[in-house]
């Protein structure tokens, strides 16, 4: 995969990003009109002013940055966001408070990251019986260990 596709939806908008050489993630930036400020235990949408292009076989995976959440206590608020490779609508980060401060989200801020991975889509079908295995049912929670 060389590149997605990407289209900016709003003037100011900042394509991804990566921090580094062999970051995994790129980060994704607000793209505001105005300040948002986000109190303790509130829940705010943040745009990013982008729409990408997805490859089909692929999901793009929208995490927390780290220095926003443990610095800040700002993380999506679904922990873990999932893209789909058919969406095609501006990209959104609903960042949660978990912190005792309100914080505040600037344009331009680095918000999250995105996460291009390949997705592996089985079919499902039932079964009276599944293959035996050490562990078995046991540990739910932990391998019991």
């Amino acid at each position: 995969m060389d590149a997605i596709k990407v289209k900016k939806l709003r003037e100011g908008a900042h394509l991804p990003t990566y921090g580094t050489e062999f970051s995994a993630g790129a980060d994704l930036y607000a793209c505001l009109e105005s300040d948002v400020i986000i109190a303790p235990g509130e829940t705010k949408k943040i745009p990013t002013g982008l729409a990408m292009e997805i490859p089909a076989g692929c999901a793009g995976l929208i995490y927390a940055r780290s220095s926003l959440g443990t610095k800040r206590g700002l993380a999506p608020a679904n922990k873990v966001g999932v893209v789909d490779s058919d969406y095609r609508g501006e990209f959104m980060v609903f960042l949660y408070n978990h912190g005792t401060e309100p914080q505040t989200v600037c344009h331009g801020e680095r918000i999250a990251q995105l996460l291009v991975t390949p997705v592996f889509t089985p079919g499902f079908i039932e079964a009276e019986e599944l293959s035996d295995t050490v562990r078995g049912s046991g540990g739910f929670g932990s391998t019991g260990k």
